[in-house]
């Protein structure tokens, strides 16, 4: 079987680092990969040991010349099946690609954001199987009108071992200045609106007057730093607050913090999550999206309502104030991650879709 993915985007976030967790995956068990992917991304250096990667250029979302350039890879490669992996153009002008291909087409939708039933009519119509990253992400497609015969559902996943070492206190002290014997809270998501980073500093007045030695570390990138870093400013909490920006080692960092906020208005999953339970950090996140089946609320963390800066500071100050607790929910983020989010897992459950779709059309699998 050979397959053909496509993903829009440039850094190692949450679906790229699935891409490649799955062309691995796929490697491994004897499927031929072929990558496209933006020219000078992170994804097209790292995917090169598991696919035949093409490297072109993808500049959004009406970027109308991407059904050409994809068109002439599928006729030249001749995949079994085309995979699109993210939006950012590749789920309209791949699916217009592969249709007129003649090839079958996958997409896999990883944002719970709402969409209209017109829009989710036409557009998923280029698409044989659409495959929810999250039971949240499905029920919003399901709830729009997505046929049941084309969803299926398939979780993201995460290696945990590189997230389980142990703290290198003095090297995280100095890494992002802080002084001996704090508290760190950490966000881990691009720094946009929809993460709601926002709610979050507004509850650290209070929170850094009951705990004094609290810092928190935003980690990524995104259109909102320097509002951000101005909302912070204007609450008086600039000094407990740092923006190391996107971070290629959060195996290291993430054994080191004491609680991971994530205090989103909507959310796919969040692979920042998974990363957090894999590494024994309690979590208080939103109850948005998929969310909830990250962090399973009184179990390895806590769920508030989203936009909700009051029961988020008590839910912070509840795990901030109970270290054994925390660590107990710590604990059992990793019994989560090992039980329900392994990227064997993930594999199969993709070629699973991929051997449905290409039994239904009667296509020889090998």
């Amino acid at each position: 079987m050979k397959v053909l993915h496509v993903e829009g985007g440039r850094n190692l976030y949450g679906g790229a680092r699935q891409v490649l967790y799955l062309l691995d995956g796929l490697k491994r068990r004897g499927i031929a990969n072929v990558l496209v992917c933006p020219a000078g991304s992170d994804l097209a250096r790292e995917a090169a040991a598991h696919a035949e990667v093409h490297a072109i250029p993808m500049a959004g979302d009406l970027d109308f010349r991407l059904i050409g350039r994809l068109y002439r890879i599928i006729r030249q490669v001749r995949p079994d099946l085309v995979h699109l992996h993210s939006r950012i153009g590749a789920d309209v002008m791949g699916g217009i690609a592969a249709r007129l291909s003649g090839v079958p087409v996958v997409h896999s939708r990883r944002q719970d954001n709402p969409e209209m039933r017109w829009a989710v009519s036409a557009k998923y119509r280029l698409h044989d199987r659409v495959v929810a990253i999250s039971e949240g992400i499905g029920k919003v497609l399901a709830s729009e009108g997505l046929p049941a015969s084309k969803l299926r559902c398939v979780r993201s996943a995460v290696d945990p071992e590189p997230f389980r070492q142990t703290c290198d206190h003095a090297w995280f002290r100095s890494e992002f200045g802080l002084p001996e014997g704090c508290m760190a809270i950490g966000v881990i998501a691009q720094l946009i609106d929809r993460k709601g980073h926002r709610f979050l500093l507004e509850t650290l007045p209070a929170l850094i007057a009951k705990f004094p030695s609290l810092h928190v570390l935003i980690f990524g990138k995104g259109t909102l730093e320097q509002a951000l870093v101005e909302t912070a400013r204007r609450l008086g909490v600039e000094k407990h607050v740092r923006f190391p920006g996107f971070r290629d080692d959060l195996p290291r960092v993430l054994p080191c913090l004491d609680l991971v906020v994530h205090p989103a208005l909507r959310e796919g999953l969040g692979i920042s999550l998974l990363q957090a339970a894999s590494a024994g950090v309690p979590i208080v996140a939103s109850r948005a999206g998929g969310i909830p089946e990250a962090v399973r609320d009184g179990f390895n963390g806590l769920l508030v309502p989203p936009g909700d800066t009051a029961a988020l500071a008590n839910a912070i100050g509840r795990l901030l104030d109970a270290p054994d607790l925390a660590r107990q929910m710590g604990r059992h983020g990793r019994e989560l991650i090992d039980r329900e989010f392994s990227v064997d897992g993930m594999v199969e459950g993709n070629l699973a879709v991929y051997r449905e779709l290409l039994a239904e059309r009667s296509v020889p699998l090998s």
